[in-house]
């Protein structure tokens, strides 16, 4: 898939994937680190999923193989993303979205759904929120993964739901294999599947927005000050994360 052809994928479909993108060894690696971590989040917070019934999210730190600069500053990724919003974007949560077994069907959902403007809930403007999405593993039929309605981010939310509900829209399943990477829009509304197997669906996010927008909707992890000092002056402006004191 071409740039060209992701933008518009996400203009008319909601999403889009860029395929074979990341390189396998890069994934593999972040796994391999992600592991103990989510090991010692699942012994504190096993019992208080924050994202329904066995599934979590998890802040990813910026340490070791859990950070690579690819992940945020790919060009064809960021050449999709600036397409879709503009050269002024900067990526603010670093996270990963994890669904073990027993988790089930989420009901179909918007990410951040508090309106730009509260007043005018369903006007429609351009995007100004992507999710940039891989798995830390391939992502097959019984591993839990995404379903996207296709289209339904250029509908109002009511209209969504129903359109849903009533089968008016093409639901799709995302299968990846590792080093694939979607992006979409969030106001497309998708759903997590269960996870059938006994190893955890590990999905890391990178949220990019518009320079303008914020919110605090997402815990993330601070960056190290080598690491910050480690990046160029432009990837220190397309990224906004609090600094290690």
């Amino acid at each position: 898939m071409t740039a060209s052809e992701g933008i518009s994928g996400i203009h008319e479909r909601g999403y889009c994937v860029l395929r074979g993108r990341l390189p396998r060894r890069l994934i593999e690696d972040c796994g391999k680190i992600f592991r103990p971590i989510l090991q010692n989040y699942l012994e504190e917070h096993e019992l208080a999923p924050n994202r329904g019934a066995n599934r979590h999210y998890v802040p990813m730190p910026f340490a070791g193989a859990c950070f690579a600069a690819e992940f945020f500053f790919d060009p064809e990724i960021l050449e999709v993303v600036r397409g879709v919003m503009g050269a002024r974007v900067v990526a603010d949560q670093w996270g990963c979205d994890v669904a073990l077994r027993g988790s089930e069907y989420q009901r179909f959902h918007a990410d951040f759904q508090r309106p730009l403007f509260e007043e005018t809930p369903d006007l429609s403007l351009p995007p100004y929120i992507l999710a940039v999405s891989f798995g830390l593993a391939d992502v097959e039929a019984e591993d839990g993964p995404i379903e996207i309605a296709v289209g339904t981010h250029r509908m109002a939310r009511d209209a969504a739901i129903r359109s849903v509900e009533w089968a008016e829209c093409e639901v799709e399943t995302v299968l990846l294999e590792a080093g694939d990477v979607l992006i979409r829009h969030p106001w497309a509304l998708h759903r997590g599947t269960p996870n059938r197997t006994d190893t955890p669906r590990a999905m890391a996010t990178i949220r990019y927005v518009r320079r303008w927008y914020t919110d605090a909707s997402r815990e993330v992890e601070a960056i190290p000050r080598p690491l910050w000092r480690s990046l160029t002056q432009e990837q220190q402006e397309m990224i906004r994360f609090p600094l290690e004191r």
